[in-house]
């Protein structure tokens, strides 16, 4: 079963089932939650995420958004929001084996920055891919 971690690694959390989605995303908030250029997430239904250890302080960027990180590190590693809250959303870099779940399309690439490039390989959204 796949498995992750923070970067100081006092967070551990499983994932089981198949993602509902793998997207790269390009919008704002995510940028400014993690400091990167984009940030992949993997999708996973909320019953198939178990945290096995430390803890996940959540920060609440607007009613119903939630942002989940190391409360040692600060790692970003979940995010959730009301509006889907069967889902369970992770940042595919903290995945032990994030080539495992890799993206499928492209989202918010309107708020892209300028010169980060594409991959003309994958779909591209101008919002999200789970009808938000």
């Amino acid at each position: 079963m796949p498995e992750g971690g923070c970067l100081c690694g006092k967070v551990r959390y499983r994932v089981t089932g198949e993602a509902v989605a793998r997207t790269l995303c390009h919008c704002v908030s995510c940028r400014r939650a993690t400091g990167g250029v984009s940030v992949g997430w993997a999708v996973f239904d909320k019953a198939g995420f178990a945290l096995l250890q430390g803890e996940v302080r959540e920060y609440s960027s607007s009613p119903g958004i939630y942002w989940g990180s190391c409360a040692e590190c600060g790692s970003l590693v979940t995010y959730r929001r009301d509006t889907r809250p069967n889902h369970q959303d992770i940042t595919t870099a903290t995945l032990d084996d994030p080539d495992a779940f890799p993206p499928t399309a492209e989202i918010w690439v309107g708020e892209k920055i300028g010169w980060e490039t594409l991959n003309p390989d994958l779909p591209h959204k101008e919002r999200s891919t789970l009808n938000e």
